[in-house]
């Protein structure tokens, strides 16, 4: 049975194993190396209840994981955040990744969130149509902005905003 819950520091190596595989196989992220558990520690302590990290976890084992981060460190920016969802390459295209966006965009919106926005780079069809499926909307092309496996790639910039 699938659960979706809260991460905590103990899924932090979990978390850390399938950003990596992100990092090695698709355009899903930017970083081109992968990354320690050490690493990755800032990064996760960074997160509190209006910025959340969720795990979805399959049999007591962490399968993909979604993340609502502080967009800017400007006080302005602070009911903007941004959203990162990852699935364990064997497990994608069974819903998992729209499970754990349910779950953290409901968690954005009750700690009072206003808009959430998505990085996406070209050729992630599956990705652009997921956040579509949520109410994002498209607000922008970034062009040739990041180089990844030898080819400039442009950034679909996306947002939800939440009703009030």
């Amino acid at each position: 049975m699938l659960i979706i819950r809260c991460a905590t520091m103990s899924d932090l190596g979990a978390l850390t194993e399938i950003y990596n595989e992100a990092i090695l196989r698709t355009v899903a992220t930017f970083d081109t190396k992968p990354k320690t558990v050490e690493e990755q520690k800032p990064w996760f302590e960074s997160h509190d209840s209006k910025h959340p990290i969720f795990v979805a976890e399959l049999d007591s084992v962490v399968i993909g994981w979604a993340s609502l981060s502080k967009w800017s460190d400007r006080c302005a920016y602070s009911d903007t955040a941004e959203i990162s969802v990852y699935v364990k390459e064997d497990h994608r295209g069974k819903e998992i990744g729209k499970k754990l966006m349910h779950e953290i965009l409901d968690q954005g919106q009750k700690e009072g969130l206003h808009t959430v926005i998505a990085r996406i780079a070209e050729f992630n069809e599956v990705s652009i149509h997921l956040h579509e499926v949520f109410g994002f909307q498209h607000v922008g092309t970034m062009r040739q902005v990041g180089r990844k496996f030898g080819k400039l790639l442009d950034v679909q910039l996306m947002q939800k905003i939440y009703e009030s």
